[in-house]
């Protein structure tokens, strides 16, 4: 070689040693003692700035500090030693994080993993992110990232996994997508509002294991299902709520002679409106690798013969198709090897018919069974208590009878969850329940039991149950024990029955007992037993319960809903209440308690239903009302025997939107702070009356969260589901003087104000007509004087006025519903005069008045008037019977339309009424 070669190699190879050997040195990579990564300070600054832009509540970033100077210990940061000790995973999954995706990231250039599911980020998704070529793990599920999916994410050719998922992304799914060629799972499934115009980018993912697009549009993707199957390798495809009704052509002209076979072993369609014509594509689609299938909410009227030979599927979703159905061809159209197979068989809230045949014992397999809200009636068939592996059985909400007797439900020792709610099952108590010796969860609510529980029964399974609900039907006797048979956070509902003498021996892992509208009596001793701090419900309501609640609820911790309403409880409260701290409604009206406002409620700062009516409290309202309970939502304390003056603290409880402190000795002015409840003047809905929406045992609650306020002249009871609308004030029967405050017409979303049977006087504020959504108003028995502002003609809404035995003076204002009210609302005001009144006011004989009252008495109808009132009552008459034809006829719609009036009863009764105030208008025209 070259002496000078030779030099310059030398020279090279020392650069390079003493170069190695220094990056070593900084990021410990080459100490033999195995010392930590130390990260670089580019890398280190980037992850500065990234939290710099973010709220961390949780602490979950406590550990990046610049005084931290090794970020390859801070939490959720890993480094490498293959590449240099840099920054490649950042894992911050769960952390409560709120704030943007910062820029800096980009500076992370070695970061091949990066985790930021189950956040709060918002903003967009920053494109800087196609720079980060590195990624092979990319999750941004469960955020609150809006705007486009930027097409950049193309550039990160070597991702595996990619998971934007339960976001608020729309637009078009960016066609980039198709280079990314080595993408094993790609969950899009609930972004927002994206829609898919070509899926064309989808076949060059050939190593595609995992798809979901659940919510994504494709009602544009013709021959989509050409695309799914030349993917050889997918296993899991969730489709659900696309659209895939509306696509014209879902498969090619050359897709029947496809000799593609589907890899597919995870299938769901739901919510894609599907009639029985999509079975002709399903088929290529479905093969014996195939386990679970998801057909659900569809229009179905049937299940196609070809699925019965699918060998290896376990699950099938039917639920919610509304076509009708009879259950015996159904099994019979899968009694193919699917029989054998099949393991779960969900199809509740369908169309079917008949009864449960001897056909289902060739479903040998069977562990669960969910038929519950159908059609099914009849005698169930013996055979179903001979499968050998059920442990889950739903048949509730049918006409279904017959149960076997008690030596044949011993075939079925290994079942655990029995709902039987709604069927044909009393008179008597079925007494074969107590050989199910493996039950935990067990409903046999409201099927016309009438009869006495045997006393053996409380003993049937110790420490297994932890869900029992026998309400709504007529069963008595006494309870004797609920200490030994429930597991943890167990749920009992025995309400509304004739259980009678006293509760004892409650278990202290119980998390809901509703004991409510039965007849036991005695103490509420009880509570002192349980100790362990479970109960997160309790309903004792409508009850002869007697007595005073005792002072040893500090163990209570847990509880939300407190619920003693309508028995004969006495005395007062006990200090513990205080501390029940997340106590959420506490509801104790019409019972007999009584002393001063309870001083341990300021310590239950969690509050937001404070039901205190129908006692015999007293003394003043104190200030810490509003400055401790904040989240207040509901304070009702009519009819007790508090007086003072109103608190100008109530002002601070901006969520409050039921008022009620009537009937009591409340004196002196009407606070004008009260326009300050915020929530009285937001459109929509109220949020702040949700007792924790996120916790399962609101479902099991039964509306223990309700209220009972006057409305419209009677008491009315509104519950939870549909208070949401309901903003009320009752300050009604008290010794309220002054004027009305003119800053209260500022609460504009107030829908009823009662301020009668005070000492109020003054005029009736002129910008009344301000409270445009007020239905109800009552100002009767006052001392009100000067005339009915015109401006009430402005009031559309108004369906009930009371203005009598006051001072008024001058004519009814005309032209509007006022007319339409009866006149005893008028009456005891001598001044009043015109209609609805006899007393006609001063010049209206001469002038003819009452004509222009109603003008179009004497006046004829144009001709395009005739015509426009037919065609408008021909559009109405048309339009009612497509909608009611259609309820008839869609069983899913009908079933969605009745729960939601059950839902908003008391909403649509206002809208009713106001509807009828409205026609009686009209006729006064």
């Amino acid at each position: 070689m070259h002496p000078c070669v030779f030099i310059i190699f030398s020279l090279l190879f020392l650069c390079f040693e003493t170069t190695t050997a220094n990056q070593l040195a900084a990021v410990g990579g080459g100490d033999d003692n195995g010392t930590v990564n130390k990260c670089f300070e580019k890398e280190k600054d980037a992850l500065l700035h990234f939290k710099s832009l973010l709220q961390d509540p949780s602490d979950c970033l406590s550990t990046w500090t610049a005084e931290q100077d090794n970020c390859c210990e801070w939490s959720g940061v890993t480094c490498n030693n293959q590449t240099g000790g840099h920054v490649t995973e950042l894992d911050l999954m769960d952390c409560g994080l709120v704030g943007e995706i910062s820029h800096s990231l980009v500076n992370l250039t070695y970061l091949n993993y990066l985790n930021l599911d189950i956040n709060s980020f918002h903003g967009t998704i920053p494109a800087i992110i196609g720079s980060l070529t590195q990624l092979r793990y990319l999750n941004l599920c469960f955020n609150n990232l809006n705007g486009t999916i930027p097409r950049s994410i193309g550039s990160l050719t070597q991702l595996r996994h990619l998971r934007l998922s339960y976001n608020s992304l729309y637009g078009t799914i960016p066609p980039e997508f198709g280079n990314l060629t080595n993408l094993q799972v790609l969950f899009l499934g609930d972004v927002g509002r994206c829609r898919v115009e070509n899926l064309d980018w989808l076949s060059p993912l050939s190593h595609l294991e995992v798809l979901f697009m659940d919510g994504i549009s494709l009602a544009k993707t013709n021959h989509w299902v050409d695309v799914i199957l030349s993917l050889r390798k997918l296993l899991w495809l969730s489709l659900s709520g696309c659209e895939l009704s509306q696509v014209m052509y879902p498969y090619s002209s050359s897709f029947l002679n496809s000799s593609y076979s589907s890899s597919i072993e995870y299938l769901s369609l739901r919510n894609n409106s599907l009639t029985s014509s999509m079975y002709r594509w399903l088929f290529p689609l479905t093969s014996n690798k195939l386990f679970h299938l998801d057909l659900s909410s569809n229009m179905l009227d049937g299940i196609s013969k070809y699925l019965g030979n699918l060998c290896s599927l376990e699950t099938l979703f039917f639920d919610n198709n509304p076509a009708v159905v009879t259950f015996p061809d159904f099994l019979n159209n899968l009694s193919g090897c699917t029989s054998l197979s099949l393991q779960r068989l969900y199809a509740s809230g369908s169309q079917f018919t008949g009864s449960l045949p001897d056909d289902i014992q060739k479903f040998t397999s069977l562990t669960g069974l969910s038929l519950s809200e159908n059609q099914l009636k009849g005698t169930i068939s013996k055979k179903l208590w001979e499968l050998p592996n059920l442990t889950y059985l739903e048949l509730s909400e049918n006409s279904l009878q017959g149960f076997p007797s008690s030596d044949y439900m011993s075939n079925l020792p290994d079942i655990e969850y029995i709902d039987l709610s709604s069927c044909k099952l009393g008179p008597r108590f079925p007494k074969w329940i107590q050989k199910l010796k493996n039950l935990t969860i067990f409903d046999i609510s409201n099927t016309g039991i009438s009869d006495t529980i045997p006393l053996e029964f409380w003993d049937s399974w110790p420490s297994r149950l932890s869900f029992l609900n026998l309400s709504s039907n007529n069963i008595s006797g006494k309870v004797l024990d609920l200490s030994s048979n429930f597991d943890s956070n167990s749920r009992i509902d025995l309400s509304s029955n004739s259980f009678d003498g006293p509760i004892t021996n409650v278990s202290s892992t119980v998390e809901l007992l509703n004991l409510s509208r039965n007849k036991f009596s005695g103490g509420i001793s009880f509570l002192c037993e349980v100790v362990h701090g479970f109960l997160v419900i309790l309903d004792l309501s409508h009850n002869f319960l007697s007595g005073q609640i005792p002072d040893c609820l500090w163990h209570l911790k847990e509880l939300k809903v407190l619920n003693l309403e309508h028995n004969n409880l006495s005395g007062r409260l006990p200090a513990s209440v205080g501390s029940m701290i997340k106590l959420e409604a506490l509801d104790l009206y019409m019972n007999d308690f009584s002393e001063e406002f309870p001083l341990s409620v300021k310590n239950c700062t969690s509050l937001k239903s404070l039901n205190l009516g129908a006692n015999k409290f007293s003394g003043n309202l104190p200030v810490w009302i509003g400055e401790n309970l904040s989240g207040l939502y509901v304070l009702i304390l009519r009819s007790n025997n508090f007086s003072g003056s109103i608190p100008l603290q109530l002002c601070q409880l901006a969520s409050l939107q039921i008022l009620d402190l009537s009937v009591n000795h409340f004196h002196g002015t009407i606070p004008s702070c009260l326009s300050n409840l915020t929530i009285m003047v937001q459109q929509g809905f109220s949020q702040a009356q949700n007792l924790d929406p996120n916790n399962p045992l609101i479902i099991y609650s039964y509306n223990v969260d309700h209220v009972m306020i006057q409305w419209q002249g009677t008491e009315r009871e509104f519950i939870r589901s549909n208070m949401k609308l309901l903003r009320s004030i009752d300050l009604s029967s008290n010794n309220l003087t002054g004027e009305i405050p003119y800053q209260i017409t500022n609460l504009d979303q107030l829908i009823a104000l009662n301020l009668s049977k005070n000492a109020l006087l003054g005029k009736i504020p002129l910008n009344i007509s301000q409270m445009k959504n007020l239905l109800t108003l009552d100002l009767s028995r006052n001392k009100f004087s000067g005339e009915i502002p015109s401006t009430m003609s402005q009031m559309t809404l108004l369906s009930y006025l009371d203005v009598s035995c006051n001072n008024l003076s001058g004519r009814i204002p005309s032209s509007t519903q006022l007319q339409s009210f009866d006149h005893s609302r008028y009456e005891g005001n001598l001044g009043l005069c015109g209609l609805p009144l006899t007393k006609k006011c001063p010049g209206d004989e001469e002038s003819g008045i009452q004509h222009i009252i109603g003008e179009s008495e004497g006046e004829g109808i144009d001709e395009p008037d005739v015509w426009f009132y037919i065609g408008g009552a021909i559009g109405f008459t048309v339009g009612f019977w497509i909608a009611c034809g259609a309820l008839l006829l869609n069983r899913r719609g009908r079933y969605a339309f009745f729960m939601f009036l059950d839902s908003f009863e008391d909403w649509v009764y206002v809208k009713v009424v106001v509807f009828i105030a409205n026609l009686q208008k009209d006729e006064h025209r």
